[in-house]
């Protein structure tokens, strides 16, 4: 299996959009930038079609360490979730969609 990586990304919008390679890498640094200060606020970022990225906050609780069986508290922190469209998941697990199906809710 292949990963898909920024390198990869840069090349794709070259070749089926015809930006330089330069401008091809701004545009996607440009978008990445846009999507990460989105997060980095609060916002959700949705995609249509794709999914949507948010971040959730996690409140403190308690937790053990394994080795000493000692209780210890896990501190409060952000973490990032995404939530992939009904289409997203039809596409990756071979399926189709109805043609009712309203994707604006993922």
């Amino acid at each position: 299996m292949e990963t898909v990586t920024r390198a990869s990304l840069v090349e794709q919008i070259y070749q089926q959009v015809g930006l330089s390679r330069k401008e091809s890498a701004v545009l996607l640094e440009d978008i990445l930038e846009t999507v990460m200060v989105a997060l980095e606020q609060g916002e959700s970022v949705k995609i249509s079609g794709f999914g949507t990225f948010s971040v959730r906050q996690k409140g403190q609780r308690s937790g053990r360490n394994p080795k000493t069986g000692e209780e210890v508290p896990i501190l409060p922190r952000s973490v990032l979730v995404f939530r992939p469209s009904q289409l997203l998941r039809a596409e990756v697990n071979h399926e189709s969609l109805d043609a009712g199906v309203d994707d604006d809710n993922d």
